[in-house]
C-alpha cells in the first residue's frame, strides 16, 4: 500500500504557525517553496482525523477546539467522508436529559401501557460509531462524568425507576469546544480520556475558503490522501499490527519527560501508533509512526518543558590535589611537523543516518514531541517555569457556581415541595409517578382501576435545580511609589487600562487601590464604568513612600466587603515589592516594613476563594515580592523590562493557569 501519512512531512507541519500569512511560503534548504504554514496546520489536522477514522473504539474521540465555522465544518466533513458506510453518527446536545442520554422510563409508552416501558440511551445506540457533543463546553459536569464512566468501562448502566439496564457499547466521542475565554472549556476530565486534542481557534478560515476556491483544493487532496477504501483496508489490518518493547518505553519515557501523569495518554499513543502503521500498511509499528504518535497524542497534554540531560558529574570534578597526576606523558611525535611530501590525513565527516542510528529512540520521540507542543501551550508552561498544571483551575472572568432552586441555569430536578416557592419540573414529576399507575389505581377506594386518571402524590414531586454564577469584580492594586514610578508606574497604569477594557467586554466590575506616601486610598469603588476607571488612573501622580501593607489591607478590606456580598474576588496586585513605611504611617525603618507586609499578606490569604495575582514590576526579579506573593497565596510574575501590552497577556495568562492555593 501507497504510504498515505508521511510521518517526515508531518513532523514539519506540527512546528508551523496557523496565524501566517495565506501567500506566506516556507522555504525548503533545498531551495523549492514548501505549503504555506496554515496549510500544513491543516494537514496535521486531518492526520488525526485519519487515524481517529481507524481505530475510534481504542482511540475514544477528539476535541476540537474552534468556533462554529467553516473550518470546523470542513474538518467534520472530511472526517465523516472518511468513516465506512453505514457507520452510526449521531448529534448529542451539550443539555441531554440523563434518561435520553443513558437510557431509562419510556415515559409516553409507559402512561399509554399503564406498565414500566424501558427506552435505550443514544450512548447504547452509538454502539461502533461517532457521538458528536456540540456546545462541549456547556456541558454538566453531571453529564461529562456520566459520558466518561461509559467510555473507561465499555458498558452503559441504568439502575434506577425499578430498571436494571446493561448495554456493551464502544464509540468516539468527538467533543466541538466553542469556547472564547481561556476557562470556557470542555471537561478536562472527559478529555483526558480522548485520543486527540486539536486546537483550530485562531485558524484563518478566510484563507481555507479562499485557497479551496482558488482551485488548490486539488494540491491539498494530494498532499494527504486517505480514502474510505483505505481506511476499511487498515481496520482490517490493523489486528495484526505489533508494537515492541522499544515503542512502548518510548512513548513511555517521552509522556514522564512532559510531565503527563498517568498511562492512559501513553496507551492512547501506542493505539495512535498502531492505527498509523496500519494505514501506511506496515505490519510492525516504525520509528515514524511513534513520532506521529507522540506529537498527536502527547505533545498537546504536556504540563512541563522535557529537562536537559543532566551533565556527567565525573568530568566537571576538578582533580584533587592529593591524588598523583595519572595523566600520560605527553607524545611529542604528536608536535612534529608531518614531511611536505605528505598530506595531513582528512577526517571522514560522519553521515546523518550513522549519526542517529545511535540515538535512543526514546530521545527521537521526545525531540519530535517537545518541537510540536502547540504554541500556546507553550507559552503557559515557559510562564509556569515547568510547574504541573494538574492542580491548576481558571480563574477567569466567570465567577463561582452556586446552587439554587430560583433561578440561574436548569441543571437538572430534585425532590422538593413546590409550596417554598420552587418551579416544579412537570416532565420529571410524571416520570417518578408513571411506574407506580396500577398500583396506585388498584388501590383506589372500592377497588376501581381508573388506568385513564393519573395519580400523583406528595412524593412524586420534582422542582428544578438552576445554578447560577455569581459576579466577578476584579480589584487593581496598584504601586504609585517613588521606587515603582521610578521603575514602570507608566507601563503598570497602561496595562491596568487594557486589562479594565477587557474586564468591561466580559462585563466585570473592576475596582482600583493605589497606595502611596503613608496610606492608601480607593480611586474606584467596584463599579462596570470603563470612563470612570481611566479616569481614576490618569491623574495618579508618583512618588513618596511605599506603604505596601496598608495597601494589602484596603485591598483585604474591600475584598472581605465584596465577598460578604457574595461576588468572586480576583486581586491583581502591581508592585516592585520594596515596602518601606510601615502600617502606622511612619518611615525609614525597613524590617518593620516588610514585616508588616508580610503580615497584611498572610491576612489576605484567609479570604475563602480569593484568588490573587502579584506582578512584580521591579526592573528585575525580586526575592521579596515573591516571597510576598507565596505568603498571600498568589501566582508570581516577575516582568523585567515589559511594556504595558506584556504586562497585560501575562496577567491574562496567568488568570488562565493559575489558582491561590487552598486555603
Amino acid at each position: 500500500m501507497q504510504t498515505k501519512i508521511n510521518s517526515r512531512d508531518a513532523a514539519e507541519t506540527s512546528t508551523a504557525t496557523p496565524t501566517a500569512a495565506a501567500g506566506d511560503k516556507q522555504q525548503a534548504p533545498d531551495g523549492t517553496q514548501n505549503v504555506a504554514p496554515w496549510v500544513a496546520v491543516w494537514q496535521l489536522a486531518l492526520t488525526a482525523a485519519a487515524v481517529l477514522a481507524v481505530d475510534p473504539t481504542r482511540l475514544s474521540g477528539v476535541v476540537i477546539r474552534s468556533r462554529a465555522g467553516p473550518v470546523r465544518d470542513a474538518w467534520l466533513r472530511e472526517f465523516l467522508a472518511m468513516l465506512p458506510s453505514g457507520a452510526v453518527v449521531k448529534r448529542v446536545p451539550s443539555n441531554i436529559a440523563d434518561g435520553r442520554l443513558l437510557g431509562g422510563l419510556d415515559l409516553a409508552s409507559t402512561l399509554a401501557s399503564g406498565r414500566p416501558v424501558a427506552e435505550r440511551g443514544v450512548l447504547a445506540d452509538c454502539d461502533g460509531g461517532v457521538a458528536i457533543f456540540p456546545m462541549a463546553e456547556r456541558m454538566t459536569s453531571y453529564t461529562a462524568a456520566k459520558l466518561a464512566s461509559v467510555i473507561d468501562s465499555g458498558v452503559v448502566v441504568v439502575e434506577r425507576d425499578g430498571f436494571q439496564l446493561r448495554h456493551e457499547t464502544a464509540f468516539a466521542a468527538v467533543l466541538l469546544d466553542e469556547g472564547i475565554e481561556d476557562d470556557e472549556s470542555a471537561s478536562v476530565a472527559l478529555a483526558d480520556r480522548l485520543a486527540f486534542q486539536i486546537d483550530l481557534s485562531d485558524f484563518p478560515d478566510r484563507m481555507l475558503r479562499e485557497e479551496l476556491e482558488g482551485g488548490n483544493a486539488a494540491e491539498m487532496a494530494e498532499a494527504f490522501a486517505v480514502s474510505v477504501d483505505d481506511v476499511i483496508a487498515a481496520r482490517a489490518a490493523i489486528r495484526e499490527v505489533t508494537a515492541s518493547d522499544k515503542v512502548i518505553e518510548a512513548l513511555t519515557a517521552t509522556a514522564y519527560a512532559l510531565g503527563v501523569d498517568g498511562m492512559r495518554a501513553p496507551n492512547l499513543a501506542i493505539n495512535a501508533a498502531r492505527a498509523i502503521a496500519a494505514l501506511n500498511g506496515r505490519p510492525e509499528v516504525s520509528d515514524d509512526d511513534v513520532q506521529l504518535a507522540g506529537r498527536l497524542v502527547l505533545a498537546p497534554r504536556a504540563t512541563r518543558l522535557p529537562q536537559p540531560p543532566p551533565e556527567d558529574s565525573a568530568e566537571s570534578e576538578p582533580q584533587s590535589e592529593e591524588e598523583p597526576d595519572q595523566t600520560p606523558p605527553e607524545d611529542n611525535s604528536r608536535d612534529q611537523e608531518p614531511p611536505e611530501n605528505e598530506e595531513p590525513p582528512e577526517s571522514p565527516e560522519p553521515d546523518e543516518d550513522e549519526t542517529n542510528v545511535d540515538q535512543p529512540l526514546e530521545d527521537v520521540v521526545l525531540a519530535a514531541t517537545a518541537a510540536a507542543i502547540p504554541e500556546k501551550l507553550l507559552l503557559k508552561l515557559m510562564m509556569q517555569g515547568n510547574s504541573s498544571r494538574g492542580a491548576s483551575k481558571s480563574c477567569g472572568p466567570s465567577g463561582q457556581a452556586r446552587n439554587s432552586t430560583k433561578r440561574g441555569r436548569a441543571v437538572g430536578s430534585v425532590r422538593g415541595d413546590i409550596r417554598s416557592g420552587a418551579r416544579m419540573n412537570v416532565l420529571a414529576t410524571l416520570r417518578a409517578a408513571a411506574p407506580w399507575q396500577r398500583l396506585r389505581a388498584q388501590s383506589t377506594v372500592g377497588g376501581l382501576a381508573r388506568l385513564g386518571r393519573l395519580h400523583i402524590r406528595k412524593e412524586d414531586f420534582r422542582v428544578n435545580r438552576y445554578q447560577q454564577r455569581t459576579e466577578t469584580t476584579t480589584l487593581f492594586v496598584v504601586d504609585a511609589s517613588g521606587s515603582s514610578a521610578l521603575n514602570r508606574l507608566a507601563e503598570a497604569k497602561g496595562a491596568v487600562e487594557l486589562l479594565l477594557a477587557d474586564c468591561y467586554i466580559r462585563r466585570d466590575r473592576v475596582s482600583v487601590i493605589a497606595f502611596r506616601g503613608r496610606a492608601a486610598e480607593v480611586l474606584l469603588p467596584a463599579t462596570r464604568s470603563l470612563v470612570r476607571a481611566k479616569r481614576s488612573l490618569a491623574g495618579l501622580p508618583g512618588g513618596g513612600g511605599t506603604p505596601l501593607a496598608n495597601g494589602i489591607d484596603a485591598a483585604r478590606e474591600m475584598a472581605e466587603a465584596l465577598n460578604r456580598r457574595g461576588d468572586t474576588v480576583v486581586v491583581v496586585m502591581l508592585t516592585d515589592g520594596k515596602a518601606n513605611v510601615a502600617r502606622n504611617g511612619v518611615g525609614g525603618n525597613r524590617p518593620l516594613a516588610e514585616a508588616d507586609a508580610l503580615s497584611a499578606a498572610k491576612s489576605l490569604r484567609q479570604i475563602n476563594g480569593l484568588r490573587a495575582l502579584f506582578v512584580d514590576t521591579s526592573p528585575s526579579a525580586n526575592p521579596r515580592a515573591e516571597a510576598l506573593a507565596n505568603a498571600m497565596g498568589a501566582t508570581y510574575l516577575p516582568l523585567p523590562h515589559a511594556g504595558a501590552r506584556t504586562l497585560m497577556n501575562a496577567v491574562q495568562l496567568a488568570g488562565s493557569i493559575g489558582k491561590a492555593p487552598a486555603r
